[in-house]
């Protein structure tokens, strides 16, 4: 049977997908409860041959890296709004502040244990989005929520870190 784990052997259930954090110029952004998938995909380019045209070959095109959105509770960490703000300035100026708009994060995933089993590296990622608030209902029990919608121009995962040893 293939084993999942090198250095925790006696492992067998994978890790979890509520344990990560997210870091932006690092330190962990607070509050993230939610985060959107790492998705890239690589478009097909299909071909023929003069002489075979019967089926198809094919080859790999252009990848595209998915948007990613970080949801978190609201705090008075004001650091989403002035990024996003960046892009398109609250006044709704054309001016926008596009020095250092493009920022890298890191996610991390962490074990039961809160030790940093994967780690992935986001680059030159930019606000596409922002929700301030959320919908706001009084008949509901629920935390406020903001969001951000990242444009991801690529990710890749960190080799440098690698299975913690779980007691």
């Amino acid at each position: 049977m293939p084993q999942g784990f090198t250095v925790n052997v006696h492992r067998f259930d994978p890790y979890k997908n509520f344990r990560f954090q997210v870091m932006l110029d690092g330190r962990m952004v607070m509050g993230v409860s939610k985060m959107g998938a790492l998705k890239r995909t690589t478009e097909v380019v299909n071909y023929r041959s003069g002489g075979g045209n019967t089926y198809d070959f094919k080859s790999p095109g252009r990848t595209k890296y998915e948007a990613v959105t970080l949801e978190r509770g609201i705090t008075h960490d004001p650091e989403f709004e002035r990024w996003a703000a960046r892009v398109h300035p609250h006044d709704g100026s054309s001016n926008a502040e596009l020095r250092e708009y493009k920022r890298d994060l890191i996610v991390n995933l962490l074990n039961l244990q809160g030790q940093v089993a994967i780690s992935y590296r986001l680059f030159r990622c930019w606000p596409s989005s922002y929700t301030a608030l959320p919908d706001l209902d009084a008949g509901q029990n629920a935390v406020a929520v903001e969001s951000l919608t990242l444009e991801v121009e690529r990710w890749e995962r960190d080799e440098s870190v690698t299975e913690p040893t779980e007691g």
